[in-house]
């Protein structure tokens, strides 16, 4: 069985030693290196490419943010989850807009976290239930102002991208018209268009697809 090789992103060695000994004890996970700051990380996942990257945001010099955009750049099939004692919405936004499969944080019971980043690496985002319902809100708040007009930028409807955003956070189409207040059918209808439009095959293709092009 090959391993989840995983990269360790954080300024304080307790930590890394901590999540150091719990990934390593895991039959499916090995890491494969560690790094104190942003610039450290890049280096060492250009060197090493990771297929999992667990980064804290606040390190001095290069910030987790920064360390993300540039990692995701040089290898776009790396899983990024930002883990941090941060409780910030807006952080959240600039994390998942970085490239940041997702966002846990530092609380998370050790077994929750390692079930949300195998998760991650099926292609899931892994976020607290009250950071996602913010999420969801922030993107129902944009549909209302836009009226859901298409952007020349990706072609969906910012309807759309809210229905995306969703099936990237793994909720299923019954939940997904419950959070909208909608139609099952209209999302199965929704979740057609952004297939076609995509010109992909199935949800995780199209969730992929949107994180790797920054369309939310």
């Amino acid at each position: 069985m090959n391993k989840t090789r995983v990269l360790l992103v954080d300024d304080h060695s307790l930590l890394r030693e901590g999540l150091a000994g719990i990934i390593a004890s895991q039959a499916d996970m090995q890491i494969v290196g560690e790094a104190a700051d942003g610039l450290e990380a890049i280096i060492k996942a250009r060197e090493l490419r990771p297929d999992l990257i667990l980064m804290d945001i606040q390190m001095p010099g290069c910030d987790g943010l920064e360390a993300t955009r540039q990692i995701k750049q040089a290898l776009p099939e790396t899983v990024i989850v930002v883990l941090t004692v941060r409780d910030d919405e807006e952080k959240l936004f600039e994390a998942i807009k970085s490239g940041a499969q997702g966002y846990l944080l530092k609380n998370i019971r050790s077994q929750d976290m390692l079930q949300m980043l195998r998760g991650a690496l099926k292609g899931e985002a892994p976020i607290p239930a009250h950071l996602a319902g913010r999420m969801l809100e922030e993107f129902r708040r944009i549909s209302h102002l836009t009226g859901g007009e298409a952007t020349e930028e990706n072609n969906l409807t910012l309807r759309e991208q809210e229905v995306l955003a969703q099936v990237a956070l793994g909720l299923s189409d019954k939940e997904i018209a419950g959070h909208l207040s909608i139609s099952i059918y209209t999302v199965k209808s929704h979740l057609r268009n952004i297939l076609a439009k995509l010109q992909v095959g199935s949800r995780r293709e199209a969730a992929r697809r949107a994180k790797d092009k920054k369309l939310f």
